[in-house]
């Protein structure tokens, strides 16, 4: 049973500026979507599952890649639909082109009976952070705010 969702907000630095990447949701729904629609890899865990180990899992899941180094453990963030996303941020960079992602089948078009296969993530970017505040789903914005906070803090 999943109890909620399980998450990593990559960032970088690039000059001066914090750069976050961010995944778009594959398939027809989602693919004239822009501002709001954008999200951190992540994905669902059950009870039995620790939490971080599941969001490296979706991690490569979504993108190919796998995420190791030092995380910090972010606020759980709260969907408008009331989903709670646990996450982690690291500091890691990735080559957003060469993402890799997982499929899902649905019935595509609606009630054809035929079955389309999409990628469950169709592109992945790394975007400044006040660029990702506007493209991110609205209620993961607390999420990269958390991160500008603890990076500010953390320089001199």
């Amino acid at each position: 049973m999943a109890t909620g969702s399980a998450g990593i907000l990559l960032y970088r630095f690039v000059e001066s500026s914090t750069e976050v990447f961010l995944v778009h949701p594959g398939g027809p729904f989602w693919a004239k979507k822009d501002a709001g629609a954008w999200s951190i890899p992540k994905g669902e865990y059950d009870e039995k599952e620790d939490v971080l180990e599941a969001a490296k899992r979706e991690f490569t899941e979504e993108t190919g890649f796998t995420a190791d180094g030092d995380f910090i453990s972010l606020a759980p963030a709260r969907l408008k639909g009331g989903k709670i996303i646990h996450a982690w941020a690291l500091e890691m960079d990735i080559d957003a082109n060469r993402i890799k992602s997982n499929s899902f089948e649905m019935e595509w078009p609606p009630r054809s009976g035929k079955k389309k296969s999409f990628p469950e993530i169709d592109r992945a970017m790394w975007f400044i952070a006040d660029v990702a505040k506007l493209k991110i789903n609205p209620g993961q914005v607390p999420l990269i705010v958390e991160l500008e906070t603890i990076i500010a803090s953390r320089t001199p």
